[in-house]
Order: C-alpha cells, then structure tokens, then sequence
C-alpha cells in the first residue's frame, strides 16, 4: 500500500484534546469533527488538510484521554496518513481501526520538513522524499494490519470476510 503527498508538520506529545477538542465530542458526524480538527493548535488546519496531507509529528502522538473522534476527525479532514517518532497505544489502534494508515518512524520529524513530498510505502515499512533523494526506514506494520487498514477500517475489513 502506497500513500503518498504533501507535509504538514506537528510537534511532539500533539494530544486528543488538541486533535479534536471535547466540547466538539458531543456530535458524531465525522464532517463536523473535520471542521474543528486541531483547532487549538491551528485554526487553518482544516483547510490545509483538506488538499489530501500527511501529517509527520514526533513523540507520543494523540496521547491523553481515548477518543475515536480523534482518528475520525484527522481522516475526514483529508489526513491521509500520519507519520510519527512514536504514537499513544489506544491513537494507534484507533486509528487503525478507523482505516486511517499511520506509521512510526525513528527521527522522522528532523528529517521531514513542513512542505515536503513523500511517499510511503507500507508493505515495505519506508517513507521516501523523492525531493531530497532520502528514504526512512520506519517501523514494518503486520500484513493483516496493512490489510485492515486498506479496506477502510476494521469493520469494512470484517464485513468484507464475510462476519
């Protein structure tokens, strides 16, 4: 599975109350969440996003309290996938779970820089920036997380087993 634009740049420990604040939990429809994605930090996020991005951040993204709206949120926005130096256990699975890819790369937010094109790939576990003529090695993810992630989300992935 290939994933591949432009970069929006965040920091580390960018937590869920960031990512979509509570006051926003109360509605379900994953437009609105997409409007007020990342609001506290940039209230133009949504707007960036929805180009179609990949969001490159460092340690312990989407950490604090478990919230499903956060991965929903960042994928309606037009988040195609995150690249993190490490990600909160429950972020990750959600996000997974919600077909949205992220990856964990050692180093990658002094490597990628806001702006830059990359191309992820993640059979391979490798994020290259053809601009720069550089590939990460990032951290592998399973075949069958690969493949949950490519039919959209856990629950397609089931529906399309058949259960």
């Amino acid at each position: 599975m290939i994933v591949e634009g432009r970069v929006i740049k965040l920091g580390d420990k960018i937590d869920t109350d960031l990512i979509i604040p509570a006051k926003h939990l109360k509605y379900t429809d994953p437009q609105y969440l997409a409007q007020h994605v990342l609001e506290p930090l940039d209230p133009e996020f949504s707007k960036k996003a929805s180009k179609g991005v990949i969001v490159v951040a460092g340690k312990l993204f989407g950490m604090g309290s478990s919230r499903e709206q956060a991965a929903i949120a960042l994928k309606a926005a037009g988040v195609k996938m995150i690249l993190a130096e490490s990600f909160a256990r429950i972020f990750f699975r959600n996000a997974i779970n919600n077909g949205l890819p992220v990856m964990v790369c050692p180093n990658i937010s002094n490597i990628v820089m806001d702006g830059d094109y990359v191309v992820a790939n993640l059979s391979l576990g490798e994020v290259s920036i053809p601009e720069k003529n550089v590939v990460v090695k990032c951290k592998e993810l399973p075949e069958i997380v690969i493949r949950i992630i490519s039919a959209g989300g856990l629950i397609e992935y089931l529906k399309a087993l058949g259960k």
